[in-house]
């Protein structure tokens, strides 16, 4: 008999693995596929405070536990594919990976997730992993002692400025805007820290240097003046589009190229759920996307006995 599973779920971040839990424990023959290290954009947290029941942990830490508990409810988990194919058109959705492997299933989760926002500026292509970053737990022990700048004004700006704070000896904060968008509690941890400083109201122009980042020039965009700034690397935490592409011609999206699902997760298609960061939603929260996910899982487990019924 030919091996087709109830669930195939696509992403292994908070939402993937959260589907990948509910899922499996509900008995549905469930597997798991993720291009690239089981995660997503949470394992590169270095600090989780609001997780619900934990008081203190990191990204990596709480995804090993839910990859952990998915697994013991009998979750197959594959990861560091190239997922080359996705068929969603038919009763039974095939996933191709590799180019060779073909993986069938009655219903399909897109836990897609997000991936950073880029500046889309001079010099930014050209000096990534040369003093262009999208992580500060991934590179910011390679700038210790140095000068860097962050763009961004969000929650994650400021709290990854903190992080960096540590390593560098100075840290300017570029912003757009006037007024921050984080949390009070974000913003008073970074002006707390001697080492970090703010540039409002401007937007970086060109990123430039040799062999690595050695200077910025921003725009104050109310008078125009531009000015320039000595550096050794940029951060840029501005957000997160959804990651999409292998789907956008094959389910529904808003204007933002996010997946548009209902109250129970379901996208346009039968069967075809989506959960987390690659969803139309207001809030993006490691919290939110557990929802999501456990909410996909459900859904898909109701379909899936409406139609032995």
């Amino acid at each position: 008999m030919e091996d087709i599973y109830d669930v195939i779920i696509l992403g292994a971040g908070p939402a993937g693995l959260s589907a990948g839990i509910y899922a499996s424990r509900a008995k549905l023959k469930t597997l798991l596929l993720n291009e690239g290290t089981v995660g997503g954009q949470v394992i590169l947290t270095h600090e989780i405070a609001n997780y619900p029941g934990v008081e203190k942990t990191n990204g990596f830490q709480l995804i090993n536990t839910m990859k952990k508990q998915a697994k013991e409810f009998g979750c197959t988990i594959k990861a560091n594919l190239n997922i080359t194919k996705i068929d969603l058109d038919n009763n039974i959705k095939e996933i191709e990976v590799n180019s060779k492997d073909v993986y069938k299933g009655k219903t399909v989760i897109l836990a897609l997730g997000g991936k950073p926002r880029t500046l889309n500026i001079p010099g930014e292509d050209n000096f990534k992993g040369r003093g262009v970053s999208y992580c500060a737990t991934c590179d910011g022990e390679f700038f210790a002692g140095k000068e860097v700048v962050v763009v961004g004004g969000g929650n994650s700006a400021l709290e990854e400025s903190v992080s960096l704070a540590k390593y560098a000896s100075k840290l300017t904060v570029v912003h757009q805007f006037d007024q921050f968008q984080a949390l009070p509690h974000y913003v008073d941890m970074a002006k707390s820290d001697p080492k970090i400083h703010f540039v409002m109201g401007s937007e970086l122009r060109e990123i430039s240097g040799e062999n690595s980042v050695q200077k910025v020039k921003y725009e104050n965009l109310k008078t125009g003046e531009m000015s320039e700034l000595n550096t050794d690397g940029v951060f840029v935490f501005i957000g997160y589009s959804a990651n999409v592409g292998k789907v956008a011609d094959k389910v529904d999206l808003n204007s933002n190229g996010e997946i548009i699902v209902d109250k129970n997760m379901k996208t346009n298609i039968d069967g075809v759920y989506a959960a987390g960061d690659c969803i139309e939603k207001r809030y993006r929260q490691v919290t939110t996307a557990v929802a999501d996910g456990t909410i996909a899982a459900l859904s898909a487990s109701d379909y899936l006995m409406n139609q032995n019924n």
